[in-house]
């Protein structure tokens, strides 16, 4: 089954990933779905980012 997302690798320093994995577990998300909900919400704050639709990004809580 094909979500529509593309893989790829991203390298963090061990102490950033650490807190990034305790911040998701902390929001009950996976790690991966913690750093989408960053991305997306820095995008958003940025500007660069609107959803098409108005269902949440992956990994945000209702």
């Amino acid at each position: 089954m094909m979500s529509g997302k593309k893989a790829f690798v991203l390298r963090l320093d061990p102490g950033k990933l650490k807190a990034v994995e305790k911040w998701a577990a902390d929001e009950f998300r996976s790690t991966n779905g913690q750093i989408e909900y960053l991305l997306d919400q820095a995008l958003r704050k940025a500007g660069r980012w609107k959803p098409a639709d108005h269902s949440p990004p992956a990994g945000e809580k209702k």
